[in-house]
């Protein structure tokens, strides 16, 4: 087992060919995004600095290698949504159960508490035991499934909603802030 611990940075976009090279099994192997095609790396360097206009990204390396990633998003666009925001971990092929994930969210977290976000949620394919799993192991609770949302890979595929609460609801949530203006 590795015992090294990665460090944890914000993305930027010139690291789209390492993400890439992690997201883009995802997309052609599996259920986990439903993207058919795998991303040019300008479209992906473009989506890491639109994230980063508003909510984090970030990197987790080991040894000079991006090992994983992370980021958060709006949940809707509406503006009532502003205090919920979608996140999503993705993780190198043979690093997985080392503990990335769960220090990337925790990071993820982290920030996302002093944006004044209310609540995280992920969208996990289903059937996805270890993602469930995963989500649960930090505290999300399953809140909706939708049967057949999406069809990839020659099959209908469902989807299950998780959410985790970081502030206690009030009267008055304070006012969101975007990840480029925390200090």
């Amino acid at each position: 087992m590795d015992t090294r611990t990665p460090t944890i940075r914000i993305a930027k976009p010139s690291d789209a060919p390492e993400l890439l090279e992690i997201y883009a099994p995802y997309v052609t192997g599996t259920t986990v995004t439903f993207e058919y095609d795998v991303p040019t790396v300008q479209e992906f360097a473009d989506r890491v600095s639109r994230t980063l206009e508003r909510y984090p990204y970030l990197v987790a390396e080991l040894d000079g290698q991006i090992v994983g990633y992370a980021y958060a998003g709006a949940f809707r666009s509406r503006v009532a949504y502003i205090w919920s925001a979608e996140v999503s971990v993705y993780v190198r092929d043979g690093f997985h159960r080392l503990g990335i994930g769960r220090m990337l969210y925790s990071e993820l977290e982290v920030i996302l508490r002093r944006q004044n976000i209310a609540s995280m949620q992920a969208c996990i394919s289903h059937p996805n035991r270890e993602s469930i799993k995963f989500h649960s192991s930090l505290d999300f609770e399953r809140v909706a499934r939708f049967s057949k949302c999406a069809f990839k890979l020659g099959r209908w595929v469902d989807v299950v909603w998780m959410q985790k609460i970081l502030h206690e609801s009030n009267d008055s949530p304070a006012p969101f802030i975007p990840f480029p203006e925390l200090k």
